[in-house]
């Protein structure tokens, strides 16, 4: 605690949810906000793609998206001491609050693949995109390489890297791009196929060992590879797990529909690491924002005393770059559901840079005027479903 009398609040993570949360929070002056991340600067997470391939850096100047007043601390979060309220950082001091908004996001998942995690290159963050740009680079030119999992990040490293001229397999373990609609799918296909990435979908794509120079799939294919980049799944950290708060299957702490810890009122989550009710939603940028904005509100309600209300986040849909000069917009229901109709080509392309742009200003402009970012919001049928459901066993049982 710092003796200043406001309530404090800190928030783990500067990510998307993270810097939107902690700027929302400054609407009130007897509210200070800290922000612990372990890197200097926000990490541009849906541009990563572009850093291997050399085209954007994927970094951004926390005074550019980060309110005045908000303390930024560059460490790293060891554990929550959620019973006396603060914070064990990796430095080797402490950060008291009043509350917390547990936002630290996602990264690599253990590939449960022998040989993968000691000769694939993984790609979640900002160091492994880094590693991963200078691993192609020293690669000779004409070098085989493979990407593993075809869903945004993969088909989008994939993209990328064949523009530049390499020469790329994406192994999908299933099918192209799982969230697209058929439709969709015909259009990324074809653009792969202008690119000349070799696809590989269907029930023997899955990987089932990879080596120094291989990728061997389940229907005995050997696929020669000097880089391997796996894209295939994500985890997250386990930091509430490790501080002996409640999380679902994958580690992410579970919520409330407020977004409020089940353990703790004074926790609140946002963002990749967030499981409301045991159903999370779609790890995105998209779902992010909303998620961020919500836990704000949910302690600013909760520090004026008010019953903060159960979210509402409604999706639109997944934008996918295929290199520079096109792209693909998967229009989806609220629900988050693919439908029929996308945009391709040169458009999509340019929406998708709008879109990467547009998520930094957003950041900005809740920076400049707290509370002012609006999200989309449904009625999620199947969400309200499964949860009336659980109430009525709930009521059954007792």
């Amino acid at each position: 605690m710092t003796g200043t009398g406001n309530t404090e609040v800190i928030v783990i993570g500067g990510g998307y949810a993270g810097v939107m949360a902690a700027n929302r929070l400054t609407q009130r002056d007897d509210v200070s906000v800290t922000l612990i991340n372990p890197r200097p600067t926000f990490v541009e997470r849906i541009r990563l793609h572009q850093v291997v391939g050399g085209s954007h850096d994927a970094v951004v100047d926390y005074r550019d998206v980060l309110a005045e007043g908000i303390a930024l601390v560059v460490d790293t979060v060891t554990r929550i001491d959620a019973a006396g309220r603060r914070v064990t950082l990796a430095s080797g001091g402490a950060v008291g609050y009043d509350y917390l908004i547990y936002a630290v996001g996602s990264g690599s998942a253990d590939p449960h693949v022998p040989g993968a995690a000691e000769f694939a290159h993984p790609l979640a963050d900002l160091e492994e995109a880094r590693q991963l740009r200078q691993i192609v680079n020293a690669a000779p030119a004409t070098a085989p390489v493979t990407v593993v999992g075809a869903g945004p990040t993969g088909i989008e490293t994939a993209a990328e890297l064949a523009e530049a001229g390499r020469t790329v397999t994406l192994v999908c373990g299933d099918v192209l791009g799982p969230y697209l609609h058929p439709r969709g799918r015909r259009s990324v296909a074809e653009r792969l196929a202008a690119l000349r990435v070799t696809v590989i979908e269907g029930p023997g794509a899955k990987v089932t060992a990879v080596t120094r120079d291989a990728v061997e799939l389940a229907d005995g294919r050997r696929l020669p590879s000097t880089v391997t980049i796996w894209t295939a799944g994500f985890g997250v950290p386990d930091l509430a797990a490790r501080s002996g708060l409640s999380t679902d299957a994958l580690g992410r702490l579970l919520t409330d529909e407020t977004l409020t810890s089940v353990d703790d009122v004074r926790i609140v989550a946002a963002g990749d690491s967030a499981a409301p009710s045991d159903l999370p939603f779609r790890m995105s940028c998209q779902a992010a924002g909303p998620l961020g904005g919500h836990a704000a509100d949910t302690v600013l309600n909760r520090i004026a005393g008010e019953q903060p209300a159960p979210l509402a986040v409604g999706f639109v849909g997944q934008c996918i770059s295929l290199g520079r000069r096109t792209g693909i917009f998967q229009v989806a229901r609220r629900n988050d559901s693919a439908m029929g109709l996308h945009l391709d080509g040169r458009p999509a392309a340019k929406l998708k840079e709008l879109i990467c742009r547009g998520t930094v200003k957003q950041l900005a402009s809740e920076a400049s005027k707290p509370g002012s970012f609006k999200w989309a919001w449904a009625k999620d049928d199947k969400r309200q479903s499964v949860l009336e459901a659980r109430r009525s066993e709930a009521l059954t049982t007792r």
